[in-house]
């Protein structure tokens, strides 16, 4: 008697079928996405005296940082949390998609919106403050917030990996969003006096913010800047490392 044998579909056209499926779905809940690449953009226009006194480049890696955690932490550790309280996961893998491949799919789309989060806001601060980067500034300004993007992801996955009630990820993740915001941008500014701006100044806003600031400004690259490269990628396999260790695929 013959037998059929099926063949096993690789791991890259497994990515592929996963990656369509998750941005049809962020296609289907593009508001909600638009919002979020829109939230550093308000913070801009709203900031037009900092620009005038700080810099653009100061401004604009503060609210492409706040809009990094806005995905990071808000967009993806509620969405995560959601697919996981729907049963997506636990359908998922009983098919022959691999761990990597499903995490690494949702992973793809949320920095593909990280970066066009950027570049939106690189095009609001010319036409609105006329302000102009070089082109490497550019360049590195999009790069390092896409690994600038990664950190908040892994902190986001780390909530999830925690944390497995989705309501209660998305109290979690609105409160470390909020915190990390207001003692980051009073803090910075040395308010909280000269402690609270060191701790901030080592944050992953803080580092994060200062990687930008030097991304966009490449000639004025320090040590400063290779210190906060250093802490964000470590910030990025800390939490990753937490969240993958500590993740379940259902609620239970």
């Amino acid at each position: 008697m013959n037998t059929i044998e099926l063949a096993t579909p690789s791991r890259l056209s497994t990515f592929r079928a996963l990656f369509k499926a998750d941005m049809r779905v962020q296609w289907r809940n593009r508001r909600a996405s638009l919002m979020t690449i829109l939230v550093p953009v308000i913070v801009l226009i709203s900031w037009s005296g900092i620009v005038a006194q700080m810099g653009g480049p100061f401004a604009m890696s503060s609210c492409i940082t706040i809009g990094l955690m806005a995905v990071g932490l808000m967009a993806y550790a509620n969405s995560t949390a959601r697919a996981r309280e729907k049963g997506i996961f636990q359908r998922l893998r009983v098919t022959p998609a691999g761990t990597f491949e499903i995490m690494a799919s949702r992973i793809v789309v949320q920095l593909i919106q990280m970066l066009l989060m950027a570049v939106v806001l690189f095009i609001a601060a010319y036409v609105i403050d006329h302000v102009a980067l070089s082109v490497g500034g550019y360049v590195l300004g999009a790069l390092f917030s896409v690994l600038s993007g990664a950190v908040f992801l892994a902190l986001g996955l780390a909530v999830v990996g925690l944390v497995r009630n989705a309501e209660t990820v998305n109290s979690i993740s609105r409160f470390v969003y909020i915190a990390l915001v207001i003692v980051g941008a009073i803090g910075e500014l040395g308010v909280l006096g000269t402690l609270a701006e060191k701790i901030v100044l080592w944050s992953p806003y803080g580092s994060v913010k200062v990687l930008l600031l030097a991304a966009m400004q490449p000639s004025a690259w320090d040590m400063s800047a290779t210190y906060a490269l250093l802490a964000s990628l470590a910030y990025c396999v800390v939490f990753a490392f937490i969240g993958i260790k500590w993740f379940k695929w259902t609620e239970e």
